[in-house]
């Protein structure tokens, strides 16, 4: 049995393509549905030119019903992965799946995190703060924004002259390069 992704995404996805990509053809692993919370992110499509379910909800489904868990649990999904999504993850979600939901954060936590740190907010902030290097965090979710456990950083120079552009590109070639094998070493650990 091929081990069961689900990818939650807020937008365009470009790391949800990377990961379904990947594991198109992969004897381990499966991407088994894609979740937005906006009916139009282009993830949607993406997900689409794969044969890939989708699903959309809102915050109150989220929030305040047990309707995202319950149909994960039906789908057998084995790991959550969040890919540019930017809702807090809620309590019955992290109960459902310990240890299974990882999301990938455009800086070096625990620099650069927390609530309202996303995309180019991350970027600007690290290039305004004079840093010399940045990077990418892949860790473990839990109730607060950016908090969980890390799973694997990994780094880049910022040369002078670098543009917000410029980092955001270095830190994407980055994520799309280690976010699908990260995600196959995880699944390997739970088979054994």
């Amino acid at each position: 049995m091929k081990k069961r992704i689900a990818i939650f995404a807020s937008g365009s996805g470009s790391n949800a393509q990377k990961i379904m990509e990947y594991f198109k053809y992969h004897d381990l692993a499966e991407v088994a549905l894609i979740l937005s919370n906006n009916p139009d992110a282009y993830v949607l499509q993406r997900a689409d030119n794969f044969e890939i379910p989708t699903h959309v909800f809102d915050r109150y489904a989220f929030y305040e019903t047990d309707e995202i868990p319950e149909l994960l649990e039906k789908l057998n999904i084995d790991l959550v992965v969040l890919a540019g999504f930017l809702l807090l993850v809620p309590q019955n979600l992290l109960r459902k799946f310990p240890n299974k939901i990882i999301n990938i954060h455009p800086a070096l936590l625990p620099a650069y995190g927390g609530k309202g740190m996303y995309g180019d907010r991350v970027h600007q902030a690290v290039l305004n703060a004079g840093e010399e290097e940045s990077g990418i965090t892949i860790h473990f979710v839990n109730e607060h924004f950016d908090e969980g456990e890390v799973i694997y950083q990994a780094r880049f120079r910022i040369e002078p002259g670098d543009t917000l552009e410029v980092i955001k590109f270095k830190g994407q070639q980055l994520e799309h390069q280690h976010y699908p094998k990260i995600i196959e070493n995880l699944l390997k650990k739970m088979q054994h």
